[in-house]
């Protein structure tokens, strides 16, 4: 795996994508030309595996002065929406790139593969199959064993142009014929034991109607696709390397003279602890209702991360640091929250949040009195300024920052012991007031009127073990406060052969706290503005349910890492 890999004077070297781009300039291979492209299907929603593919193709276009298409590989019209295709285009955008001219569709070329698949079936390289898909499937043989040729394999190409003109006139029922390549059915790639072209579909496309009743294989059309654009290196994951020799017969069967010849390299792709990256997988948590849906704080989409508080920058980051590798390998999730708090520790405002509130009375402070402290907004930049913050009698603790039998290592409040409300004053708990219950629902505590933080006086320098935060009771707005955490316990939930990965769903993955109390800045945060609240983690307006009047926060991160022990771990 490579992470921030640099040679002696401390540059970064070249990937290995990049030292072929740069032996391709070098010889002036393809007119001296960089053009990738990201070809999603539109079948789901992007996650972070994508986005790091989103930065592979883009970060080399920028930095070889080329261009990037974003082709949706839309061939198969019975997974496919229009709300892909949206939300699709929108994560490119959020993540700050920019595609060439308008968005393409390998539905754009549906004449053209039509076109060239005729081409193929008169140069007696593909045939029209009339046996079920599942019965090709049992005849493609093992690794090591060949596979079955179809009774149907020596048709003339007079009957084969014959029976694909009617399958693309809609004259047979889907599953009653295909049009496969003819290739090798001995091969010892699976890939290439006559590979099925074309299937028929009676489904209307989301972009074509009801024109089409035949449709490519995405082996067919991808390449092609490639090809159509002048693509010239095709980066996909590693998953498609032995898909390679497929692409490229199928290019080699097109291919003209002069015209750029695509390219196809392969990385591994990203694979994230803790998570699940299958989209067949990620639809089932949101068909099942494990979640609420796609853009679900839980989610490794990148609507879900969005949602939750993630940065563009903080991904790109990440996506820089993990680099690009050869071999597969798992990267640990705290990798990729370590450059989301790397990253909102230079821009997320400090502000004073009590999640589960506990009410204290500083006795010694006068009832009418409230008073304004300036606070710093974020001692990580200090351009960002500060605020004012208000301070009365009643202020806000958390209760976990009480504890009445203390041990004594326990440096918050407790009876008789002295704490700093953070950016204000001393105080020392006198009296615990509890209900009929024995709950504890008050504390009574005084104040030092000469410890105030930056007073300048001598007892303002006094040294006491812990610092709270808190909110003035009196200007406290409320908000609910969602409680986000790893959807999986486990590190590999997909990684079991006689188990479901919804075995390994986090029971803890959303706490929801209802009455929590927050600064009177936050009345007028906007949707998804992050914050780091003091000692209690990195924090974002929700997108959907926060409004005026209904402030909804997410938890993004904590402060500290306590789920992992390493960051990588690699496999074989």
């Amino acid at each position: 795996m490579e992470i921030e890999n640099k040679d002696i004077e401390g540059k970064k070297s070249l990937n290995f994508i990049e030292s072929i781009i740069e032996e391709d300039l070098k010889s002036k291979k393809n007119k001296e030309e960089i053009y990738t492209r990201f070809p999603p299907e539109p079948n789901g929603y992007l996650h972070i595996g994508h986005a790091k593919s989103i930065c592979l193709n883009f970060g080399l276009a920028q930095k070889y002065n080329g261009k990037t298409n974003l082709r949706f590989d839309d061939t198969n019209p019975e997974k496919e929406e229009v709300e892909y295709v949206d939300s699709i285009m929108e994560d490119v955008r959020w993540l700050g790139f920019t595609w060439e001219g308008e968005p393409r569709y390998a539905s754009d070329y549906f004449d053209q593969l039509y076109k060239w698949a005729i081409k193929i079936i008169e140069k007696g390289q593909a045939y029209v199959d009339d046996q079920s898909p599942d019965l090709i499937s049992q005849q493609r043989g093992t690794p090591t064993q060949p596979g079955i040729e179809s009774p149907y394999r020596n048709r003339t190409v007079e009957e084969n142009l014959d029976l694909f003109t009617r399958m693309k006139n809609g004259k047979f029922a889907e599953g009653e014929r295909v049009l496969r390549a003819k290739i090798d059915m001995a091969s010892p790639n699976m890939h290439m034991r006559d590979p099925i072209m074309y299937r028929i579909l009676h489904k209307d496309h989301h972009r074509t109607g009801d024109k089409w009743c035949i449709y490519p294989m995405y082996d067919f059309a991808h390449g092609q696709s490639d090809y159509i654009e002048g693509i010239t290196h095709s980066v996909c994951t590693l998953e498609f390397e032995v898909h390679r020799p497929l692409y490229e017969w199928f290019l080699n069967n097109v291919y003209s003279e002069g015209t750029i010849k695509t390219r196809q390299i392969e990385f591994a792709r990203l694979n994230l602890s803790y998570t699940i990256m299958s989209k067949r997988k990620l639809l089932e948590l949101v068909q099942s209702k494990f979640v609420s849906g796609w853009d679900d704080p839980r989610m490794p989409t990148i609507s879900g991360l969005r949602r939750r508080g993630y940065t563009p920058e903080s991904i790109k980051k990440f996506a820089d640091t993990i680099g690009v590798a050869k071999r597969n390998n798992v990267i640990d999730v705290a990798l990729l929250e370590h450059s989301l708090r790397e990253d909102l520790n230079k821009k997320a405002p400090r502000v004073m949040g009590v999640l589960n509130p506990l009410k204290v009375v500083i006795t010694n402070y006068s009832e009418e009195k409230e008073e304004f402290l300036t606070i710093e907004n974020n001692p990580e930049d200090e351009t960002m300024g500060t605020r004012e913050l208000p301070f009365s009698r009643d202020i806000y603790i958390e209760k976990d920052d009480f504890m009445e039998d203390a041990p004594k290592k326990f440096f918050r409040l407790a009876p008789g012991k002295e704490v700093r409300l953070k950016g204000a004053y001393i105080i020392k708990c006198e009296e615990v007031i509890k209900d009929n219950s024995g709950n504890i629902i008050e504390l009574l505590c005084s104040y030092d009127p000469e410890s105030k933080s930056g007073s300048g006086t001598e007892a303002s320098k006094r040294k006491v073990k812990g610092t709270l935060h808190w909110v003035s009771a009196k200007h406290a707005i409320n908000a609910e406060v969602r409680l986000y955490d790893r959807l999986f316990n486990d590190e590999d939930p997909a990684g079991y052969k006689d188990k479901n990965f919804t075995e390994f769903i986090n029971p803890d993955s959303l706490k929801i706290l209802k009455e929590c109390k927050l600064e009177p800045s936050m009345d007028n945060a906007k949707q998804e503005s992050r914050y780091q609240f003091q000692r209690l983690g990195y924090f974002c307006v929700d997108k959907k349910d926060s409004k005026p009047g209904t402030l909804v926060l997410n938890r993004t991160v904590p402060l500290k890492d306590s789920w992992s022990k390493k960051l990588i771990r690699g496999t074989n």
